[in-house]
């Protein structure tokens, strides 16, 4: 699986985990179907300086607080 679709998968599960919970405070434990959500938003959270201003966006506007 390619960097754009695993960033894809963790956008889309944590939109979902967002409208589910109503908070994007994710436990790093946590896990929905096949991705370790949690493991995967701290993993953008440590390299925010190299990602994209559109990456960026899509996390702030899910309500990550960096």
């Amino acid at each position: 699986m390619s960097r754009a679709d695993q960033s894809q998968q963790g956008l889309a599960a944590l939109a979902a985990f967002v409208e589910r919970e109503g908070h994007a405070r994710v436990p790093r434990t946590h896990k929905k179907g096949g991705t370790s959500l949690g493991t995967w938003l701290n993993n953008q959270k440590a390299r925010r300086d190299k990602l994209s201003a559109e990456q960026l966006g899509r996390l702030e506007a899910l309500g990550v607080a960096w």
